[in-house]
């Protein structure tokens, strides 16, 4: 049986964590700069990813019968598909920021204040919270003729596969999410990423090391985090049945958050 404790001990360290990690930033009046704005809001995602979802992973872990309520089951959707969006869109808002600061230095002042770092992290949370609740407000009206779901954690993917009702609008609003939250968010992060690599082979010794020391930690969140969601939605789609046992099938859970509750720390 896997150990309950390096559940709670990760959870532990990713609270302690990042909980110092925003008091530093909020009390250390020389780091309220959009860079380290950004990266608050990143360690609050985290924070509140890891505080809705680490828990619940205790739970199933030390029950013998996994089961959830409805109504459970849905706000852990809501939890977990907010976290994802506020996640990626935040790692596109800060690649657009890094853009800015390596390839037009001299109007980084005027182009990305603190007032207007603040502005758009609050448009990065409400995009998010807004665009997850249509998701959820989609799934909830449909009528299910089925109770089991083939993962430890509940996905909306999962959900509208027991519907008996008509999931047209679903299916349709779906891939327009998946347009909004991955397609669209990646466009700043290439191009961002691939100007400031052209600045890396062309410039000075000294402006490959600034981007390099500024960017790495950010292309590792990117990366880490990237292949967390294609490693979610490729768990959702195929039948986790088939695994060899259920154990197998809460370490591949566990080991998911893990690689989520990486980028804060990478960060």
């Amino acid at each position: 049986m896997i150990a309950i404790v390096p559940v709670d001990l990760a959870l532990a360290l990713e609270v302690g964590a990042n909980v110092l990690l925003i008091v530093v930033i909020c009390t250390n009046r020389s780091l309220h700069e959009p860079m380290y704005l950004f990266l608050c809001s990143l360690f609050v995602n985290e924070l509140y990813g890891s505080t809705a979802l680490f828990p619940f992973l205790s739970v199933q872990i030390l029950s013998d019968i996994h089961t959830v309520s409805a109504p459970l089951c849905f706000v852990q959707i809501y939890c977990i598909y907010t976290y994802a969006n506020v996640e990626f869109v935040n790692l596109a808002v800060m690649s657009y920021d890094r853009y800015l600061a390596i390839c037009c230095p001299l109007q980084y002042n005027t182009r990305m204040t603190s007032k207007k770092a603040f502005i758009l992290i609050i448009v990065v949370w409400l995009y998010s919270l807004v665009k997850v609740v249509i998701t959820l407000s989609l799934s909830i009206r449909l009528t299910l003729c089925g109770n089991v779901l083939n993962g430890i954690l509940c996905r909306n993917y999962l959900v509208v596969k027991l519907a008996c009702s008509d999931t047209t609008v679903n299916n349709i609003y779906g891939l327009f999410g998946i347009v909004l939250s991955v397609v669209v968010p990646l466009f700043p992060i290439i191009f961002s990423y691939m100007t400031i690599l052209k600045i890396c082979f062309s410039g000075s010794k000294q402006t490959r090391q600034k981007a390099v020391s500024t960017c790495t930690p950010q292309l590792v969140s990117l990366i880490n985090f990237s292949f967390g969601c294609c490693f979610e939605i490729i768990q959702s789609r195929l039948d986790m049945s088939s695994l060899p046992s259920e154990k197998v099938q809460v370490f591949v859970a566990f080991h998911q958050l893990d690689l989520f509750s990486q980028n804060g720390d990478s960060a």
